[in-house]
């Protein structure tokens, strides 16, 4: 299986990615089951890229249901270094409005029913996450941003509620009490998951609205929507705007992630466990 430059994952409302040319699609078999579609491999330029909607074709998976593990596997297994996201988010902050695009450096943590890390079953392996977005991708994302026409906010805090309902009021107003930026419902697991694979991970947030603690009507649906369709043209812009320009090499330290995370005794962890790894470790674990 070729290796592919970069990884882009479609959130709600970017189930295809415009600009992608010499399009196949390829099925990949993970060890943690199946991915949420077939990765869509081609080229942006003279990139290869493989793009997956996370949500799959149809948007017939919860953000609960996502196979997080699968997802960020396969682009691993394709041989991506470098992962592109974009989400749909609400705004927490009046500064921050419905079809602005926030390029978000820190996440907190409110989701309760996901997996969310590759190491288990005899293996164990602690990774930083201090700073949990490359900061080589989000230099290029902000960079690719100046030649599109929408408003960037670089910096800010991702809150990732667990979903698939929008968040109560009190909850919101808690949230807002914690300064946090947007919220959202996928990318903690898949930043968290991309560090562990040491991939570069970052995500652009699309702000569909603004979550309840500012109007007194919920969350109006219809709007979303409707912002939905005008971030994903915005968003498409941007990442295939990183993709071409990006330096060739990486030059941060998202490739380094394992490097002295694992804290299992090679030879105690089972070879199960081992086999089902291998292409996570066998660089970091010495040959059995």
């Amino acid at each position: 299986m070729s290796e592919v430059d970069f990884g882009i994952i479609g959130g709600s409302g970017l189930y295809h990615l415009a600009g992608i040319q010499e399009v196949r699609e390829v099925q990949v078999e993970t060890p943690f089951g199946a991915p949420s579609a077939a990765y869509m491999v081609g080229r942006i330029g003279t990139r290869s890229v493989a793009f997956l909607p996370r949500h799959g074709p149809d948007h017939s998976l919860s953000p609960t249901e996502i196979n997080y593990r699968a997802n960020i596997f396969g682009f691993k297994k394709l041989g991506v270094r470098r992962l592109l996201s974009a989400s749909a988010v609400g705004s927490m902050q009046e500064s921050i409005a419905p079809q602005d695009i926030v390029v978000p450096d820190q996440f907190i943590d409110r989701t309760r029913h996901r997996p969310d890390t590759f190491f288990s079953d005899g293996i164990v392996a602690h990774v930083s996450l201090a700073e949990p977005f490359c900061p080589q991708l989000t230099e290029e994302a902000v960079t690719a941003a100046r030649d599109v026409d929408v408003r960037l906010h670089r910096g800010g805090t991702y809150l990732c509620m667990e979903g698939p309902q929008f968040s109560t009021r009190a909850e919101s107003n808690m949230y807002r009490s914690w300064n946090v930026s947007v919220i959202g419902m996928t990318n903690l697991q898949e930043a968290r998951l991309a560090r562990e694979a040491e991939i570069c991970y970052l995500t652009l947030a699309l702000v569909t609205d603004y979550d309840c603690w500012r109007q007194e009507e919920a969350v109006d649906v219809e709007e979303i929507l409707a912002n939905l369709k005008h971030n994903a043209i915005h968003a498409a812009s941007i990442l295939a705007g990183v993709v071409a320009g990006a330096e060739q090499e990486r030059a941060c330290s998202c490739g380094d992630a394992l490097a002295n995370a694992i804290l299992t005794r090679p030879d105690a962890i089972p070879a199960a466990t081992r086999e089902r790894l291998s292409l996570l470790v066998q660089h970091r674990l010495p040959a059995s």
